[in-house]
């Protein structure tokens, strides 16, 4: 069957906004379109390669960059689905179509006669009169070239082609167990088993065990919106032992295999291309460059973390002694005593502070605050139809009201949605040739509420609503010219500063008195709430702190070596040991469920971005404190024009400094923690 590509639901996008007409197409289109795709975008490459023509970047760099239109349309709509709203055909079609894609972008990176064009143009770049953004686009290209096998002879091609298919099969494969563990775990329970839980967790467990089938029922299940509130509040330690160990064994009995084979092709992909580990690799064209930069944030960090959690546990200790608890302190007891020792230090319980976090009016405060900095404004449209029912669409404007980007936001957990929450892109934004606006998507996985009640977030969730969409507004406010340095196209450890930033403006009080209103009443978030939240804040970043600097570590030491490590369950305990973690305290993420790392290859070596970007956005926002507005219009201009819309038009530190005018050090990022 010939496929049309001008004329295909998938690649000929005809719907409101510039969107996909998402109701037409079906999941055994992806298949042949797929195939389509790829033949056209090889004829593309052939093409630019076997040009006689002298190289120029109008025949090389924009062709170049231009190229795949029809393979980037499918293949964001097929991600977008296999991430949000999977289903055994989807993934048996993501085990084939990952290969594949490995494949053919090996051999356009390993293409003889098309590096040599790009070369020959890259030894000219300083007499070519190239803007900036030009001349880091050819430079960036042509070490992305040289990083993927460019300049290796044609045996190590030929093995680096295998190892690239081979990693993306097994990516696809750890990502699909963690997913089939997270929705086969389920604990259904009664009425009985409910003690100290809040409303709103056992709403969102009725309404969890209702979608499957339990109508009357409980289901403790592992979405974090309902696994950490149940083991915060639940007064049943046999229960919350049990939602522990199922979070934590996540992809324990299917993913050991995968993550000691990944390794095992990281390292050897690393010496093909002639760097001394992976993490060398990785970290080359980054701000942090080498591990040992890496380790010079973590370990200090590590080090505060470690004594202040040990601080807390003793705290908490006691107060299960005083409960009357005899068994040794476990870390299923974390949250259940951290949640007491907030409200005896504080008399603040966060169980009262959902009641005035509706998701609608949180989403409001997301777009107010893009308002107040940055003029764009937000209208919902509804009606348009998307990958799955629960999808909200929503058209962005500029200040004169002409038509910026597209944003669809996905908040509800489902059976078929991937854990975790994300930022991605159906289209980006760009200028080159015709152009094009961003359309750009959020997903949470936040409890799907009862019929008729509003959906209530606790305040880790809100923080990741904003969270989230900082990096929504990356995407779409950019404002440059070539398509691979749009909006979050950045270095990893550059990528989570607007994000992270931007997380800052919830709690500015304004903001909060706003449109954190109280779901049946209306009345406001109370002032003496809102300052015993503020003067919690910094509560329990012991715990936070190592968890996530635990992963960080241990990330950095899979990838740092030369060579890996045989038992990865083995070394991840090792280093552990080593590092003397807490007993009661587990990894954010643990080796067989981290997907960040070996689901794909995204943050591999490069979990530390998170704290790094963090030294940036504490620095960040004191500029607009030290202004004492939160909202300054100078500062907000600032950072429109240097860090959301310049994508990666510039090197990372350079665009920081035009914004801040000094880089910051890691004192701040660990002040704001309260961890000095």
């Amino acid at each position: 069957m010939t496929i049309d590509l001008a004329r295909h639901p998938l690649t000929h996008w005809t719907g409101p906004l510039g969107l996909p007409a998402f109701e037409t197409i079906t999941d055994a289109d992806f298949g042949p379109v797929f195939n389509a795709a790829l033949t056209v975008h090889q004829a593309e490459i052939d093409a630019i390669a076997n040009n006689p023509a002298t190289p120029t970047v109008e025949n090389v760099l924009a062709p170049l960059e231009l190229a795949g239109e029809a393979l980037g349309r499918v293949s964001a709509i097929f991600w977008c689905k296999a991430g949000a709203d999977t289903n055994p055909q989807i993934q048996a079609m993501e085990r084939e179509i990952s290969p594949k894609m490995a494949r053919h972008f090996s051999a356009i990176h390993m293409n003889a006669a098309l590096f040599a064009r790009i070369d020959a143009l890259y030894a000219r770049r300083d007499t070519l009169g190239l803007d900036a953004e030009t001349l880091r686009v050819l430079e960036k290209t042509w070490k992305r070239f040289v990083k993927s096998g460019a300049k290796l002879d044609e045996v190590s091609k030929t093995r680096l082609g295998a190892i690239n298919e081979e990693l993306a099969s097994l990516g696809a494969a750890f990502g699909q167990n963690v997913l089939a563990d997270e929705a086969g775990w389920v604990i259904f329970i009664d009425e009985t088993d409910l003690d100290g839980l809040p409303d709103f967790v056992r709403d969102a467990m009725a309404e969890a065990a209702a979608s499957r089938g339990q109508e009357g029922r409980y289901a403790v299940t592992l979405s974090r919106s309902i696994y950490e509130p149940f083991t915060t509040y639940s007064t049943r330690r046999d229960l919350r032992e049990d939602a522990w160990r199922g979070f934590t064994s996540r992809g324990g009995k299917s993913n050991a295999d995968l993550v000691t084979k990944t390794l095992a092709l990281r390292a050897e992909k690393a010496k093909l291309l002639g760097y001394e580990s992976y993490a060398a690799l990785k970290l080359d064209d980054t701000m942090a460059k080498t591990p040992e930069a890496v380790l010079g944030l973590l370990e200090p960090v590590w080090e505060k973390a470690r004594a202040r959690a040990a601080e807390d546990q003793r705290e908490l200790e006691r107060l299960a002694r005083e409960a009357g608890a005899n068994e040794p302190f476990a870390a299923w007891d974390w949250r259940h005593y951290a949640e007491k020792l907030r409200a005896e230090r504080y008399a603040f319980d966060e169980a009262e502070l959902k009641p005035y976090l509706q998701l609608d009016r949180i989403i409001e405060a997301s777009f107010d605050v893009a308002t107040r900095l940055f003029g764009v404004t937000f209208e919902e449209k509804t009606g348009i139809a998307a990958w799955h029912p629960d999808v909200r669409v929503f058209e962005v404007k500029n200040p004169d009201g002409s038509h910026r980007a597209t944003f669809l936001a996905d908040y509800f957990n489902r059976p078929s949605k991937r854990s975790g929450a994300w930022m991605s892109s159906l289209q980006s934004g760009f200028d080159l040739g015709d152009g094009q606006p961003p359309i750009i998507y959020n997903v949470m996985n936040f409890a799907k509420p009862s019929k008729g009640e509003p959906a209530l977030l606790s305040m880790d969730e809100a923080r990741t609503l904003f969270h989230e969409f900082g990096h929504a507004l990356h995407g779409m406010l950019t404002e440059v010219t070539w398509p691979s340095v749009s909006g979050t196209s950045v270095s990893r450890d550059f990528v989570e500063l607007p994000s992270q930033l931007y997380e800052h403006w919830l709690t500015v009080p304004e903001i909060l008195k706003a449109h954190a209103v109280h779901y049946r009443t209306g009345e406001p978030l109370p002032q003496d709430l809102l300052d015993k939240m503020l003067a919690a804040k910094n509560f329990g970043q012991g715990f936070a702190t190592v968890e996530f600097t635990a992963s960080a570590l241990v990330d950095m030491a899979y990838h740092a070596k030369a060579d890996a490590p045989a038992d990865p369950v083995a070394f991840e305990a090792a280093t552990l040991k080593r590092l003397d973690m807490p007993a009661a305290i587990a990894m954010r993420h643990r080796t067989p469920h981290f997907l960040h790392v070996f689901s794909g290859d995204g943050y591999s070596a490069g979990y530390y971005s998170y704290m790094w970007s963090e030294v940036l956005d504490a620095d960040a926002f004191a500029a607009f404190e030290e202004t004492g507005d939160a909202f300054n219009g100078a500062m907000a201009e600032k950072l429109k024009t240097h860090i959301y819309g310049a994508g990666g038009s510039k090197d990372p530190e350079e665009l920081y400094l035009a914004f801040r005018g000094k880089m910051p050090t890691a004192e701040a990022m660990m002040a704001k923690r309260g961890l000095v």
